[in-house]
């Protein structure tokens, strides 16, 4: 199979990468935003849940970048920016808007109630598979409220 690759330019396409990244791992150090150019990034690595309905023990995960462009300013909450080997689970991506326009805040959820806010002024996020997958026999297994 050839790897995941996936540009979301609405809030519909961004549903469809949170779908994607839902039980994502990654370190803090994985984490990082260039001022300069507007751009944050996240390398993940992600469950492979595309692959996962068809099989009863062994599943997969993919190492992948997810990325954002456009981004202005980035806050976060709920852990220790300065712990870069700290591991945050990253439960879903969000984006609410400021107003009419299309800038607003792409929030990334993570497990424990933690956060990661980017004010974008628009939507252009994209997810890629960037290294071979590995097995792993654990399923995540929970509900994502609110």
């Amino acid at each position: 199979m050839t790897g995941l690759k996936l540009l979301a330019l609405d809030q519909d396409d961004l549903s469809i990468l949170s779908a994607h990244v839902q039980d994502s791992v990654l370190k803090v150090g994985d984490l990082g935003f260039t001022a300069r150019t507007g751009v944050f990034t996240a390398a993940v690595n992600r469950f492979v849940w595309e692959e996962a309905k068809d099989k009863a023990r062994s599943f997969e995960r993919r190492r992948a970048l997810l990325s954002f462009k456009r981004v202005q300013a980035v806050r976060s909450m709920g852990f220790d920016r300065g712990n870069r080997e700290e591991v945050l689970s990253l439960l879903a991506l969000r984006y609410t808007a400021k107003g009419e326009g299309p800038d607003g805040v792409i929030e990334l959820l993570l497990a424990g109630g933690g956060a990661i806010a980017l004010d974008v002024e628009c939507i252009e996020a994209q997810l890629a598979d960037i290294g071979g997958a590995w097995e792993t026999t654990n399923r995540p297994e929970h509900s994502l409220e609110g």
